[in-house]
């Protein structure tokens, strides 16, 4: 019998980070993550993909949002721990596994402050000193890239005045975000509204392809994605156990709420001769600033204004949370021994300053290969998800391994649930695309060559930080990403794709791989004893200790 009180972790005591996050700034903190550019640019995204049964894409997003966080909060009030999703793994199977999710959680994290820059800079272009910044297709010029540089050193320099003062601003910043797309759904749904729109061209004209697509490609699961940055925050919540389940879910409702009726108005308020040529040919003045553009169109000149000025302040305040987040989750890959202990570092605001300043070079050179806010979100979304495939794994190992584990909020019928979680989470990964998960599949190589370098450099030392690899209880891991490939690139989605699994068909075998690479991983996951010596072990070094 497992020992669950000796394995608990500690609620108090985050060497070199200060708790001074109460309940509303962990839940802005998500709110703010999850309201930036997602709404600025997904409606139109979605509606080009999908015409009005965009709304479907909204709903299956959201659903398979809220059986992630649901999973994501039980595991974040068990575990307040700062860059939470990077650990969880660590705990269930191990090094390698641990190793593997700590990187997909660090590469999103790294990586969608640069799609933030990237939507300020589209809508920028309303005025005339930024028509330099953009090439024609969106990409950036040079320029452009210099600017974006600069923006993003911005959101660092930022994050240097501490996690209180930083909290506090994006409180503020966010009620502002959370208020203007609610007058914009207001203004736009009593302005002008077309009934007619949802089935001109037929309620669905890209079928069940285009629905699908919209949810991975077109923003529409990116846009409700930042919930977990309450969890990323744990290390520095007051009273986490509490606070975190409850800004975990709470986040998840009032975004869900906030998007889909945005996809309404949108819809609705298209004058029919924006898209006379059918959904995919959706065409206004003013459309690189779709909603902006559209209040100009209907002649709500204000509002267009107000939203120019939100195009600023929702991505930044965005692009700044995910910059704090990042350099958690970099301190947290060191605390777990995958990077050298000089991350750990903070300063004397107990900022961790080397992660911050990581950051800022990874940004940078996310603006080389995916210099466009579409191409970026692609391949953020599948990095994301796949980041968020590990917590349902790791949380059947606890529950299989660890029931008796005091946990803050326990999720009713989570047997049931955690597996369906993990099953969604690879059904969004594949409807991303088999041109962005071939890019995928570098990075993480990379991450490999990186992460795993510097462990074996480590382990080779007799560093006692160097983590244990456990590659049996990893042994799925090369299996399901190698598989989760095939199985794109003989699918329909993506440029490349062979076509070879027709729709429907392909879903069915993503769904039967899931569940087999699912019970697998249950299967050889550590055993309770060692689940307890990683606990302990991430206990010890949070608690001061190397």
């Amino acid at each position: 019998m497992a020992r669950p009180n000796t394995a608990t972790p500690p609620s108090q005591g985050q060497a070199g980070l200060k708790r001074e996050v109460g309940l509303v700034g962990l839940l802005w903190a998500s709110v703010g993550a999850i309201i930036g550019s997602g709404w600025l640019f997904g409606a139109q995204k979605a509606a080009v993909a999908a015409g009005p049964a965009a709304l479907l894409s909204w709903g299956i997003g959201a659903v398979a949002i809220v059986l992630l966080a649901m999973i994501h909060a039980e595991l974040g009030g068990l575990f307040p721990v700062a860059g939470g999703t990077a650990r969880y793994p660590h705990y269930a199977f191990g090094g390698f596994a641990g190793m593997s999710f700590g990187w997909f959680t660090w590469l999103q994290a790294a990586t969608i402050a640069p799609i933030e820059v990237q939507a300020m800079i589209n809508y920028a272009r309303h005025w005339t000193w930024a028509n330099g910044l953009l090439n024609e297709d969106l990409t950036l010029t040079g320029a452009g890239f210099v600017v974006a540089a600069v923006l993003l050193g911005v959101f660092v320099a930022i994050n240097f005045l501490g996690v209180r003062l930083l909290a506090h601003t994006n409180s503020v910043a966010t009620v502002w975000k959370v208020a203007i797309p609610i007058l914009t759904i207001f203004a736009l749904g009593f302005t002008e509204f077309h009934v007619s729109n949802l089935t001109v061209h037929g309620f669905a004209p890209g079928g069940a392809k285009g629905v699908l697509a919209a949810i991975s490609t077109s923003g529409v699961i990116f846009a409700l994605l930042g919930f977990e940055q309450a969890i990323q925050w744990a290390g520095e919540s007051r009273n986490p156990r509490r606070d975190i389940p409850r800004a975990v879910i709470g986040s998840v409702v009032i975004g869900t709420i906030v998007y889909v009726m945005l996809q309404v108005v949108f819809i609705g308020a298209l004058p029919p001769s924006a898209f006379a040529g059918g959904w995919a040919e959706l065409d206004y003045p003013g459309i690189s600033g779709p909603f902006a553009g559209l209040a100009t169109l209907i002649g709500l000149g204000w509002l267009a204004t107000v939203l120019f000025i939100d195009a600023v302040i929702s991505p930044a305040g965005t692009g700044l949370v995910y910059i704090t987040s990042s350099s958690r989750v970099t301190y947290g890959l060191s605390r777990n021994g995958y990077a050298p202990p000089a991350l750990q570092y903070t300063d004397r605001n107990s900022v961790p300053w080397p992660g911050l300043i990581t950051a800022w070079v990874a940004g940078v050179l996310c603006f080389l290969p995916f210099p466009s806010w579409q191409r970026l979100v692609g391949f953020i979304t599948s990095a994301v998800v796949l980041m968020y495939a590990g917590a349902p794994l790791a949380f059947g190992v606890l529950r299989k391994r660890l029931p008796e584990m005091e946990r803050s909020y326990y999720l009713p019928g989570g047997t049931v649930i955690s597996p369906l979680a993990f099953v969604v989470a690879s059904l969004i990964i594949y409807w991303s695309g088999w041109d962005t998960l071939w890019r995928l599949g570098l990075a993480i190589i990379i991450g490999y060559v990186l992460l795993g370098g510097y462990s074996a450099y480590a382990a080779s030392k007799g560093a006692p930080h160097a983590p244990r690899m456990d590659f049996k209880a990893g042994q799925w891991l090369p299996v399901y990403l190698v598989g989760m490939g095939i199985i794109s690139w003989q699918g329909t989605f993506g440029v490349g794709a062979r076509g070879n699994l027709p729709l429907w068909w392909d879903i069915a075998v993503v769904a039967l791989f899931s569940l087999v690479v699912y019970y697998w991983a249950l299967s050889v996951s550590l055993p309770a004893e060692d689940i307890e010596r990683n606990i302990r072990g991430v206990e010890v070094v949070d608690a001061g200790g190397h």
